[in-house]
Formats: structure tokens, sequence, C-alpha cells
């Protein structure tokens, strides 16, 4: 009841203009076609008052709706959690290890980050994602996470629906030489026959929601498999990137040193717990957070200033070794890199081959940086930002001031 009664209970009126945006709409479109046309079918394939399996059929559908939205709305209205405007922490010695957002007035706490969607800094920061037109992070990775699994399950009944509607419906009108198929019908000869009928535009808009399903099986299915791959380690999208950014600086100056991601408990259940609770509400407060044995407490956030303090960590270079028109999901850049094209309103940049970018971050087979228009390798140059295929770029090899310096040099960098 608590859950819930957050749901309904804003912060303010402004935040139902979350539903007015492309990436709700959109959302919120599929959910009400897939459920509207599978409620319809399924009265005129497995009617629900006259046989049990029936009614349980019904009953599951409509429960997978619910379910959908509250977590959808839970995972919009509720938000990530930010860090309060002007935070510090208790001991003001603890400021040196942490990043300061000139924005919100305030020291970014750990694993936070700032948004330029939301203009706030965000309690573990994952992404921001168009579909929910709000952030993913501390508060609301759980209720996200489980619309992500959802979503697919809901639709891969509702498709089964359909499919079982389309077939019984056109058994006895159409001869497709399907008589050889085994399948009891049963449950579909009754009478009297069912008061809607089963024209061509209902079997038009039952395959055009099949079509939807699937796609979003499929779509939404990739999201939920990346999400729980990060949760079982306790990371974010953007702490993977710094990890890997991290392993590249001291792989670089050669140091004695080994990177240990310090929010991994060391165990997939001790980390699957941090993100979902029995209560609903997740561990902690959003500012202080747990670490590893043999880890400092702002172990983290001391790598990151290493990072921004260090140019070639801060902004990998690469090259273009291939064209990219720029399209969203591109399809002749590989099945991989299709299917994992991010799901942000950040835009993607057109690459041709032998230009050069600037690489903040990035996932697995997308990364996200700067075009240099320029030929000089200066700071602040007019740049393009946006997404681009991994696989069309390639890491740029050391600059010869760097490769000049002595090796005891690179080392007490």
């Amino acid at each position: 009841m608590g859950t819930f009664c957050s749901v309904i209970k804003f912060e303010n009126l402004q935040e139902l203009k979350r539903l007015c945006h492309w990436g709700p709409i959109i959302a919120l479109g599929v959910i009400a076609i897939c459920s509207t046309m599978a409620m319809i079918d399924s009265v005129l394939w497995y009617w629900p008052l006259h046989t049990t399996g029936g009614s349980v059929n019904f009953i599951m559908l409509i429960n997978w709706t619910v379910m959908i939205l509250y977590n959808y709305f839970n995972a919009m209205f509720i938000g990530p959690g930010f860090v309060p405007l002007g935070w510090k922490p208790e001991d003001s010695q603890d400021s040196m290890y942490l990043q300061y957002c000139k924005v919100c007035q305030a020291y970014k706490a750990p694993r936070s980050h700032h948004c330029r969607k939301c203009n706030r800094c965000v309690m573990k920061m994952d992404h921001h994602c168009p579909w929910i037109n709000n952030c993913c992070g501390y508060q609301n990775h759980a209720s996200f996470t489980l619309f992500l699994l959802l979503a697919p399950l809901g639709c891969i009944h509702a498709a089964f629906i359909f499919v079982m509607t389309m077939y019984t419906q056109l058994y006895n009108r159409l001869s497709f030489g399907w008589n050889t198929v085994k399948i009891d019908m049963s449950a579909a000869r009754r009478d009297p026959l069912p008061v809607t009928p089963f024209g061509l535009a209902a079997f038009a808009a039952t395959l055009f929601a099949l079509g939807l399903a699937l796609g979003t099986t499929i779509a939404v299915g990739m999201l939920f498999f990346i999400q729980m791959k990060i949760i079982l380690r306790n990371k974010t999208s953007i702490e993977s990137w710094i990890e890997e950014k991290a392993k590249d600086r001291i792989q670089y100056y050669q140091l004695d040193e080994v990177f240990v991601f310090p929010y991994d408990m060391g165990s997939r259940w001790k980390n699957l717990k941090q993100v979902f609770t029995w209560s609903g509400v997740p561990e902690g407060d959003g500012l202080a957070w747990p670490v590893r044995e043999g880890c400092h407490p702002y172990s983290f956030t001391i790598e990151q200033l290493k990072q921004k303090a260090d140019k070639r960590i801060r902004s990998v270079r690469y090259r273009v070794i291939e064209d990219y028109s720029g399209a969203c999901c591109p399809l002749n850049k590989g099945i991989k890199t299709f299917f994992t094209s991010p799901c942000t309103e950040e835009p993607r940049i057109r690459l041709q081959k032998g230009e050069f970018i600037l690489a903040t971050r990035g996932l697995r087979y997308w990364l996200y940086g700067d075009k240099i228009l320029d030929d000089a390798f200066v700071e602040g140059v007019s740049r393009i930002r946006g997404w681009f295929p991994r696989n069309c770029v390639e890491k740029c090899p050391c600059d010869a001031e760097t490769d000049q310096a002595p090796e005891g040099e690179k080392k007490n960098r």
C-alpha cells in the first residue's frame, strides 16, 4: 500500500508533463494496442465465462496489463532520486574525494552523475530513458527492470492469443492445407457464435498487434538482459564505462596496481539485493554505499578524479575506419549493433572514413563522443556530439608527445 501511495503522490502536477513526450506516448500506445486486442481476441478464441481455462487466460491477461502499467508508472513518477541541492558530506574532509557540480551547487555523492536532461545530479544514475521520460537510478531501478521483464512476458502471452485467434477463426473459412494440423478446436466451437465478428479489419488489427508484440518481446527482452547483467555485478552502465577506462589508464601507464570495482559484494545474490527488496524500497539512502572488503569508501570517486585530471583517459581518441550514415539502428553494422542501439534521445553522428572522434563513454557495441571538426587536436574546437557504432572506429596510437616521454615519467603520472 505504501508503494502504491508513492506512485500516485506526485511532488507536484508538473510531473504529469512527463506523459507529454514521444517516449511515453509510444510506450503506452503499444501497451494499449496489444492489451486491447488481446482481450478482444481472447473472447473470440477462448470464451472466458464458459470454461475454467478461458477464465484463467483472461485473468492472467488483465494481470499482465496491470503489473506492466504499475511498474511503468512507478519508474516514471517515483524517479531515480536526486542528490539534494547544496549537498556535502558530513565529514568536510571527505569532500576532497568528490567532484563538485556547479549546476546543483553540491558535491556529487558516490555513484551519482549529473543528467543534462533532468538538470540534476541523479543518485546511482544508470541512464536517461526516453521511454519513461526520466532517469533510471537508485529509487526506480527495480521498477524499471521489472517493467522490462513483465513487458516481454505479457507480449508473449498476447502473441499466443493472436496466433490462436487467427487460426481458429480462419480454420473453417479458408483452406491453406491446415487440415493435417492436429489442434484441439473444442474450445473454439461454442454456441452461440461470438457477438464480435472476425472480419478483414479484425484480422488486420490482430496481425498488426502480433507484430508489435513480437517486436516488443525482442527489443525489451534485450534491454532486460543487459540490465540484469549489470545488476548482478552491482554496476550501472556509466560505472561499466568508468571501470573500462580505469583499466586502460593502468595498462597505459604500466602502474603496479589492480583496479577492483568496490561496489561488487562478491556474490550475485548480495548484488541483487542491493536493487530488489521485499519492501520495494532499495537499500541505503542513495548517498552512501557499502564497499567490498579491502576497498576505500571513496576508491571509485578517487578513480573518477584521476580520470578527470587525465585528458587522455577522459577522452579516448578514435579514428574512423568505416563510414556510418547516422542511422538509429543500422542494419549494415551487424546484428548485435542493431539490437543494442542505445535507447536514448541523444543523437547519432554521421561518420566518414578518416575522421577522428573523442569517446567519453560507451557500451559494448556503441560509443559516445565528439567528432573533431578541425585537423588540430586541441581542446575547445567545434565538435559534433553523439553515439556511433564501436566497429566503425579504432583506437588511435598514443600521441607522439606522450610516447616520447621517458618510461619513468609515464609511471609517475
